[in-house]
């Protein structure tokens, strides 16, 4: 492989929260690698998915939206987002086209243009566009407010219009480099977090209101068993006592619902057998005690083979 013919680079997906960012990914990764919801604010961690082709390798950055943060939580999240912003090659700023411009909107504008990183203006969602003439009043609106813009495309991450040229604009302007880590790896996040955030996933798909924003996962144990079993166990972080009981659900429905679609993606994940062992625990006000987030947002273990 000779680096002048090979090209590879760190390109930043960002934007305010629930404009489609991580769906975003996994369409043009071609895979699911990172959870999606219709909840605003379901990523909390930056996420680098790596994408690697003969000649290129794109690491995309998933990160959590940029936005006004209301508690420690929300202050951990925004600067994850905004030091995601440094040291990169591109930005892709992704923006919802049915919602158009909001206040929001131009508050990232504005985080991006002062990163002064080159960036791609990404209008998602134009498969719910009755107007087209909507992509060029967007781009020209966030144009006189970020002026590192170069590049504007409308797209659709759901039906993949526009995908394919997104992807080549992308390579277009990444610069010759090294390939930054092996071809068969897809994210630098190890196994107790991917399974955590799959987890968490789920819980975002079924529950509701501000059950999912109040639940944390951590997976205490990850190992593999004699019978090559996969046993995972993890537990589901609640503020108050009368969270536990929806998240338990009437006779364990809940839990067992949770648990049972979550073990279906990690499965499909290890292609391996998964036993899963869910516990809810209420820890009050963890959203805003920094050893917990701390424990909750970082994980630098891997899984080990019984003995």
């Amino acid at each position: 492989m000779q680096e002048n013919t090979f090209k590879s680079g760190f390109v930043t997906v960002a934007g305010k929260p629930n404009v489609g960012k991580s769906t975003l990914i996994n369409a043009l990764m071609g895979q699911k690698v990172v959870i999606v919801s219709e909840k605003p604010q379901t990523t909390r961690n930056r996420i680098n998915c790596i994408l690697t082709e003969d000649n290129y390798q794109i690491v995309f950055v998933d990160t959590p939206g940029i936005h006004k943060p209301l508690r420690k939580i929300g202050e951990y999240m925004l600067n994850i987002a905004v030091n995601a912003l440094r040291g990169i090659d591109l930005i892709l700023f992704v923006v919802d086209a049915k919602e158009g411009i909001r206040d929001s909107d131009l508050r990232a504008a504005e985080v991006i243009n002062a990163s002064k990183v080159p960036t791609i203006l990404v209008i998602n969602k134009i498969d719910q566009l009755k107007d087209r003439g909507k992509i060029q009043k967007i781009s020209e609106e966030l144009r006189n407010i970020c002026g590192n813009i170069f590049e504007s495309l409308g797209v659709s991450a759901l039906t993949g219009e526009n995908l394919s040229l997104l992807k080549q604009i992308i390579i277009d302007h990444l610069p010759y480099g090294p390939q930054y880590y092996p071809e068969d790896m897809i994210t630098d996040k190890p196994s107790r977090f991917i399974i955590s955030e799959l987890i968490r996933e789920k819980i975002f798909l079924l529950t509701k209101e501000e059950v999912p924003h109040s639940t944390g996962v951590v997976v205490e144990e990850l190992k593999e068993r004699e019978n090559g079993v996969l046993y995972v166990r993890a537990e589901i972080y609640v503020e108050r006592k009368s969270q536990k009981p929806i998240i338990i659900g009437k006779n364990g429905a809940m839990i067992k619902k949770i648990g049972e679609l979550a073990r279906k993606d990690i499965e499909e994940l290890f292609e391996q057998k998964v036993y899963l062992d869910l516990y809810v625990r209420v820890k009050e006000k963890w959203r805003d005690n920094e050893s917990i987030l701390n424990n909750i947002m970082e994980y630098k273990t891997e899984f080990t083979k019984e003995r």
